[in-house]
């Protein structure tokens, strides 16, 4: 309970927004104060007697949001309480500085709760509570050096040789650049990721800074308190190079800002032209290279995201330094499209755990997420079976043991780094497969048995081919006939089931054998012939339910499946 009066007791609660009719409730409050909900992490509100909301206000990671009072409640102080309590569970989760991006007209407000302007716009402001800015720029403010400085905002999402371009253009103009990436999640590539390449990229033509929460985008920038939604991009703009000229550049000692031309996107375009109005009334020019392009038109981030997507390496786009974030993100999008799959016999989908008690999906899916931020966190291409290790052990203590995808892990890092050995030497990223299945062997000759594994003991056992041995033989049966069939069937309605039964046909999947039993391996290829011989979706559906009431998953074939389609995507 806060008491706000001496007489009255109000008392705050945490109304959960994923609850529709508190969702409706809080979205009904806002309106009424002419605010709209956006999505936060909480909601808190002191309720009346009544249970209505007299004040609520929502958190999302270090910003404050969505906060009001109702006209009824404006003069018993609910704002200084609430707004406390806010700055609270921020600073449990690890915020110690807290943001609020509001109405000109609310500076008095936040200013009398602790918070200091740090920029303003014609339509908004943002505050903070605490040091944070303050001590970034601290931080700055020791990397300055003599003479000309310049600056590159860049977010990278991924590094290409357009943001290259930019760098080496700006580098040559100035003594000394720094490039400050941007620090937001929510994007195809993490701040992690986008900031690895960015380093990679650069080399020693600028000085890489931590991300910084202080660039403003349209990702972070909330609009709930504007009321004409057609001026969120320019307050947006104007906001985050006020902040620029007031605090960041004055700490960097940066005299020049230097952007890419920008002939297709308008709001970058517009950007662009908000920076050439404002910088220079602070003693900071704007400098635009034009951007790089090819036979296609400019070389952007998109277009490598677009290939992505489609599941094409997009090699000739970026420079070395980029291509291992291309392969752990089509890796991923491999493992994915197996997980997405539906009815996979005994195997985990969206709709189903199949065979197992120890596995769903959101376990499978954030695995896959390990797995892709692990291969670039340990890249080594001196020693690639330290970082598969390394990654195995990051997995594992994701799943507190369980193995999800050990197995995948093994199989796709072991063809990624083949490509990477293979193409540092040949300059070209996609190579032929045979040439890919030859480097494959080369690798797995280096690599060691390991002991006590349910594969090792399957081999050992029954004398059948492990995971081992296909990867010394260099995936043969992957590259000359599985990838070739799938090919022939991807687009078709069940061309992801398909495959993946004419894998299970041939292949010793070490993961039967091991759940039941050498015997019931025999029967499961048989089967998989005769269901691909007379294809049908309720066939697949039989076969789904008996897998299951026998226990049977066939997960050494999902992973084949998955190293299918990357294989795929990786090889001409």
């Amino acid at each position: 309970m806060i008491q706000v009066e001496p007489s009255v007791n109000f008392e705050l609660q945490e109304l959960p927004l994923g609850v529709p009719r508190f969702r409706r409730k809080v979205a009904s409050f806002l309106e009424s104060n002419s605010l709209r909900l956006e999505e936060v992490d909480l909601y808190l509100a002191i309720l009346g007697g009544d249970g209505e909301i007299l004040a609520g206000g929502g958190l999302k990671e270090d910003v404050i949001k969505c906060v009001a009072v109702s006209e009824a409640a404006r003069s018993m102080g609910l704002a200084a309480p609430l707004v406390s309590r806010l700055i609270s569970v921020a600073a449990e989760r690890g915020f110690h500085s807290v943001r609020v991006f509001t109405k000109p007209g609310n500076v008095s407000i936040f200013g009398s709760l602790g918070f200091r302007l740090l920029a303003s716009a014609p339509e908004a402001v943002l505050m903070e509570n605490g040091r944070g800015l303050e001590e970034y720029c601290s931080q700055l403010r020791a990397l300055r050096s003599p003479g000309r400085t310049g600056v590159i905002v860049m977010n990278a999402n991924p590094f290409t040789l357009g943001h290259l371009h930019l760098v080496r253009e700006a580098s040559s103009r100035v003594d000394k650049l720094f490039v400050i990436p941007v620090a937001e999640e929510g994007q195809r590539f993490s701040c992690e990721e986008r900031r690895g390449m960015i380093v990679r990229g650069c080399g020693t033509l600028a000085t890489v800074l931590e991300g910084s929460r202080y660039q403003i985008s349209s990702l972070t920038f909330p609009t709930y308190f504007l009321k004409d939604l057609s001026l969120a991009s320019d307050t947006q703009m104007r906001l985050d190079a006020d902040l620029f000229l007031r605090h960041i550049a004055p700490a960097l000692g940066a005299t020049v800002r230097f952007v890419g031309s920008e002939p297709s996107d308008p709001l970058t375009a517009r950007y662009n032209a908000i920076l050439a109005g404002m910088l220079p009334e602070g003693g900071v020019s704007l400098v635009e290279i034009p951007r790089l392009c090819d036979g296609e038109g400019p070389v952007s981030a998109s277009r490598v995201r677009s290939a992505l997507s489609a599941g094409v390496l997009p090699s000739a786009l970026v420079p070395s330094g980029t291509w291992p974030y291309l392969l752990s993100d089509l890796m991923a999008r491999a493992l994915r499209l197996e997980l997405d799959t539906p009815g996979k016999p005994g195997l985990v989908d969206k709709e189903s755990n199949g065979s197992h008690s120890d596995m769903d999906y959101s376990l499978m899916s954030g695995s896959i997420e390990i797995i892709r931020r692990s291969f670039t966190r340990h890249l080594n291409l001196a020693d690639p079976v330290a970082a598969g290790r390394a990654a195995e052990a990051d997995l594992l203590a994701f799943t507190g043991g369980v193995n999800t995808y050990r197995g995948a892990v093994f199989c796709h890092y072991i063809m990624a780094y083949a490509l990477l050995l293979d193409a540092h030497g040949a300059g070209e990223l996609r190579l032929p497969a045979g040439r890919l299945s030859a480097g494959v062997a080369a690798l797995a000759s280096r690599v060691e048995p390991q002991e006590g594994s349910h594969g090792g003991r399957a081999v050992a056992e029954f004398g059948v081919r492990g995971a081992l041995a296909m990867a010394r033989g260099g995936y043969a049966e992957l590259f000359g006939d599985w990838l070739p069939y799938y090919r022939s069937v991807k687009g078709g309605p069940y061309a992801m089931q398909q495959t993946l039964l004419r894998i299970m046909s041939g292949l010793d999947d070490t993961c039967i054998i091991h759940r039941a039993g050498y015997a019931a391996s025999l029967d499961v290829k048989r089967r998989a012939v005769d269901l691909l011989a007379d294809f049908s979706p309720s066939g697949l559906q039989s076969m789904d339910a008996s897998f299951k009431a026998l226990g049977i998953s066939p997960g050494g074939s999902a992973d084949m499946l998955s190293l299918t389609i990357f294989a795929d995507s990786i090889s001409s």
